[in-house]
């Protein structure tokens, strides 16, 4: 039984998906909402690291809250508590890093579908923690 959970959550259907997942499936777990600001891909050349805590403008702080606020709102329809991060780098070595530091024993991501053909089932980001991720990963589609 997972104690720890951490949910990447963008405000998406698949990612209120999986929180929803998380909530009813492990009621006495503690359970971590998280939301990474991308950095796009031309900041990438300067510095690249899971570590990376590049400042984030007010805009997309801002939004970020916004988006965590709406899982605040899900966990207080299902009378849970929930606790909140915002990160900054690249999604799927953050939610990684984070499940590490945070001990979570297990990360609960949506899937997302892609056109690509080879992504049709699981979504890039989704993939890539559960290729990295040295804790287990449930994938809610």
């Amino acid at each position: 039984m997972a104690d720890r959970i951490l949910v990447p959550y963008d405000g998406s259907p698949p990612a209120t998906d999986a929180l929803e997942y998380a909530f009813e499936n492990f009621p006495d777990a503690a359970v971590v909402a998280l939301y990474v600001v991308e950095i796009p891909d031309s900041r990438w050349a300067q510095a690249i690291g899971p570590e990376l805590q590049l400042s984030v403008n007010e805009r997309a702080e801002e939004y970020a809250s916004d988006i965590l606020e709406s899982a605040t709102e899900i966990a207080d329809e299902r009378d849970r508590r929930l606790d909140t991060e915002i990160v900054t780098g690249e999604p799927d070595h953050r939610i990684v890093a984070q499940a590490e530091e945070q001990s979570a024993d297990l990360i609960v991501i949506g899937s997302h579908g892609q056109a690509n053909i080879s992504r049709l089932l699981l979504g890039s980001v989704a993939e890539k923690v559960v290729r990295r991720s040295p804790v287990p990963v449930l994938v809610v589609r």
